[in-house]
């Protein structure tokens, strides 16, 4: 259950980080919005310095709570990573 709830809050992270994406090619252009594709950190950190010139300010604030509840989730579920399980060595 934990790690269906994880993934919604994933999906809206990802959706937030699009929406900030757009903006930066629109107000910053080309090579920053590349960059915010390649690194996310730096997108965030450009959306909460423009956020409130841009209108980004709700989006950034959501994005935040999302990734801190996605943090909690982490630590409640123990981090586990799906799909890999550990190999039985003889």
């Amino acid at each position: 259950m934990l790690q269906i709830l994880s993934t919604v809050v994933g999906i809206g992270c990802i959706i937030c980080w699009i929406i900030v994406v757009i903006k930066m090619f629109q107000d910053a252009g080309v090579l920053h919005g590349i960059l915010g594709i390649i690194c996310g950190l730096y997108a965030f950190i450009w959306g909460w310095m423009n956020g409130g010139r841009l209108g980004l300010k709700n989006i950034m604030m959501i994005w935040s709570l999302l990734i801190i509840i996605n943090l909690v989730l982490g630590f409640v579920g123990g981090f586990r990573i799906p799909y890999i399980t550990p190999s039985a060595t003889p």
